[in-house]
């Protein structure tokens, strides 16, 4: 198009009203969005690698792994983006905007099991890429730290305690720090580096930072006999607080790459994970499955069970075509496996059952159960107590059992409590061997082992006055720990059954039924709609073991390094416009060299010199750094703002005061500065704001900060609309507030707000 079509083209759009342009902007947007959706093939019924080895897919992988050389050499033809952490990547693959995401295969798991939604993994692994060890510090002042952690790691690898954590962890999902004892007097300070967001590894709650690693840190602390201090990281900046010496050791689920050998030793290897990969899941896998409605439609398919548990025939019973059968030690793992495709219908009791369909709306029952029966806790054969249980459990209200009931099978995921054991005791304890991970009935919870179960055994021991010792198990060690007489009574979840009856005797407590799990038809999976995901996000972001307090504390860390880099910079940068005004070439030449250094240089990389190289050796906290390099940045700004609007005062206006007998200062304090106020405040508002946003990048040198508190809770709960929501309100809040504050201020030394008197104070008028 020439000059004269580009002319005739402009004249017509501003010849619209401005209704009428709006919609043309609109349009084009739209026309553009759509253009821009029609180039990117999308990721539907992605099932194997050959698909995604093509030039015009998309696949992520981590900035602080090695998966990029994994798919290069796996996946030659396909686009490498990197990504700053694994729950943005988690979003922009079920949004669409990445086709995979490579990356650690437990991780991923972790965040399938947290509840996030529209992804799933490819059956294929690319490999086992990823070493696990504890990163060490070169300049640690621990001596022959190396040495101490690999002969710590030799001892709980050879005595089960490094394969004990993992099983809790990472394959049960139990997360209950067990108690580990903490030296009476520390011989030394040993500081670990974390991130805080990688389940089941680090991550936070109930606001306390949890995981296999951090019991891998108490632990190792306590065989050091040292007092132990935790410093939260992203993990762009962890590598490098080790190398300053700011933290002696990293245990995060830390990779071994040759990039962080050069900078790092390492320990002995931990783990070796597996790679994955993630993709969108659109529906497509699942929708070619017929809907399971019945036992008939389930031929063909695999159920799965908990082991230890015998019921294989039964199942035959109603589906004697049933393709096979797979085993899980505890019910999440099931459920994960139940959605993700990798079985079609999981065995269960109506408890656990019921309780899971209400946690897991894409879940449900099938209609008719495989066989009613009842609930029992078992005693050994022949145990007198059973009787006194029995008649324990028959004296507790129908009232009373119904409501323990709900409480425990509903829909309401909070936290629950158990009542204290504060009758007297005087008939003795007795030792109850229960299930640990079958939610509702019996599993661990924050002070050891809760459920429906537990309750109800805490019931009837009021009423026997006697107190109770729980011990945790897996299902299949119950019975066995109350036949060999390690414990009293058995409990768990157990139906009972006239095969178990031949070995224990039982208190029937409750009715029971064996019934199937399948996955819902794909409508039900929104059946809450769009509200009912608003309220779920926002009682996961805030309500949830008391996130909001997490928040609150970012908030208060943010304002608190926002507020006195304000202060401190508005201070600096005027006193250094003073010290330049005049024509110092020293403190001019000074001045211009600093400036430009701080402002030449992106906000993240200065506050990454001044932590972990100006301030290396010096014993100061990431807040405190970050207040000084915030302040550095705000000062340069005000002194260029400063100088600019006394720069646009008439030289006339100082000369004026000196002809009335103002000394220089005087005349610049009287005259000049309230009339260059009015020239430089917009400017300066705006910098204020600028300069709330600027301190998002304090997680770098481990500042638990507004963002940084975002990330973790997205992290902890694969959900990214209300933490990022919340994020982006709590910001725009803060502005707004200290916006207002200075608006005040900026009223009352407004010129034209002041008296006559005051501004001719010192004037001789005769």
């Amino acid at each position: 198009m020439g000059d004269r079509g580009w002319f005739s083209v402009s004249f017509w759009y501003l010849k619209m009203g401005k209704t009428k342009r709006f919609t043309v902007i609109m349009l084009a947007v739209l026309a553009l969005c759509l253009a821009a959706g029609c180039g990117k093939k999308e990721s539907e019924g992605i099932t194997s690698l050959e698909q995604l080895n093509d030039a015009s897919r998309i696949i992520g992988v981590s900035s602080d792994t090695s998966e990029d050389q994994l798919v290069a050499r796996e996946l030659p033809n396909a686009q490498i983006v990197y990504v700053k952490d694994a729950v943005s990547a988690y979003a922009a693959v079920s949004q669409g905007k990445m086709d995979a995401f490579v990356y650690d295969k437990l991780q991923m798991e972790a965040a399938l099991y947290g509840g996030q939604q529209g992804v799933r993994l490819l059956d294929v692994t690319l490999g086992e890429g990823n070493q696990v060890a504890v990163g060490l510090s070169p300049v640690t002042k621990i001596p022959d730290l190396k040495e101490k952690i690999d002969t710590f790691i030799e001892e709980i690898q050879a005595d089960g305690t490094l394969a004990d954590m993992n099983e809790r962890w990472v394959v049960k999902r139990d997360d209950t720090m067990p108690e580990i004892s903490v030296p009476e007097k520390a011989s030394t300070h040993l500081i670990v580096g974390t991130t805080g967001s990688a389940m089941p590894f680090t991550y936070y709650k109930d606001m306390k930072l949890t995981g296999r690693d951090i019991e891998l840190a108490r632990r190792f602390a306590a065989w050091l006999g040292a007092e132990l201090e935790f410093k939260v990281y992203d993990y762009d900046g962890i590598t490098a607080a080790a190398v300053s010496g700011d933290v002696d050791c990293i245990m995060a689920d830390l990779f071994v790459t040759e990039e962080r050998k050069e900078a790092i030793p390492f320990s002995e290897v931990l783990t070796v994970n597996k790679v994955s990969v993630m993709v969108r899941d659109t529906g497509s896998t699942s929708a070619a499955e017929p809907e399971i409605t019945g036992f008939s439609d389930l031929n063909g398919k695999t159920v799965s069970m908990l082991t230890g548990v015998p019921f294989e025939d039964l199942v035959r019973s109603k589906v004697p075509d049933v393709g096979g059968f797979t085993y899980y030690n505890n019910m999440p793992d099931m459920y994960l496996a139940l959605k993700s495709g990798k079985t079609d219908a999981v065995l269960s009791n109506n408890a656990v059952g019921t309780l899971g369909v209400n946690r897991n709306p894409e879940l449900k029952l099938l209609p008719e159960s495989l066989q009613d029966g009842v609930f029992g806790f078992a005693f050994a054969k022949g145990d007198p107590r059973r009787e006194e249980w029995q008649a324990a459990y028959e004296a507790i209200s129908e009232g009373t059992k119904q409501e323990l009931w709900e409480k425990w099978t509903g829909s309401d995921d909070s936290i629950k409590y158990l009542p204290e054991q504060d009758w007297p005791g005087a008939n003795g304890t007795v030792k109850v061997a229960s299930v640990d991970t079958l939610e509702p009935m019996s599993y661990a919870g924050e002070e050891g082992l809760k459920g429906f179960d537990i309750e109800m055994i805490l019931l009837m021991a009021k009423e026997l006055d006697v107190h109770v010792e729980f011990t945790g198990m897996e299902f299949s060690a119950v019975l066995a720990a109350v036949q060999s007489g390690k414990a009293q009574i058995g409990a768990g979840s157990i139906i009972v059954t006239e095969e178990r009856q031949q070995a224990v005797d039982f208190v029937e407590y409750y009715p029971a039924a064996f019934v199937l799990l399948v996955r819902g038809a794909q409508e039900d999976t929104d059946s809450g709609g769009f509200w009912s995901s608003i309220v779920t996000s926002f009682e996961k972001t805030f309500i949830r073991e008391d996130r909001w307090k997490m928040f609150l504390q970012g908030i208060c860390t943010t304002l608190l390094i926002t507020v006195l880099s304000i202060l401190l910079g508005t201070i600096l940068g005027f006193f250094t416009f003073m010290l330049c005004r005049n024509g110092n070439r020293a403190a001019n030449l000074i001045t211009r060299i600093c400036i430009r250094l701080v402002q030449g240089m992106p906000a993240v990389v200065l506050l990454m010199i001044l932590y972990y190289i100006i301030f290396a050796k010096m014993n100061i906290s990431g807040t405190a750094v970050s207040i000084v390099a915030f302040t550095l940045i705000f000062g340069a700004g005000v002194f260029g703002l400063i100088k600019s609007g006394v720069g646009a005062i008439d030289i006339g206006q100082t000369e004026a005061a000196y002809a009335l007998g103002y000394t220089d200062r005087r005349a610049f304090y009287r005259v000049v500065l309230p009339q260059a106020l009015p020239h430089f405040m917009p400017a300066y508002k705006t910098s204020i704001t600028e300069i709330i946003k600027a301190t998002a990048i304090v997680g770098y040198v481990a500042v638990m900060d507004l963002t940084k508190i975002g990330d973790l809770v997205r992290s902890r709960t694969y959900d990214a609309f209300f933490p990022l929501i919340a994020v982006a309100a709590f910001y725009f809040l803060l502005a707004a507030i200290l916006i207002s504050i200075v608006k005040s201020i900026e009223l009352k030394i407004d010129p034209k707000q002041r008296k006559p008197e005051d501004i001719l104070k010192g004037v001789q008028t005769k």
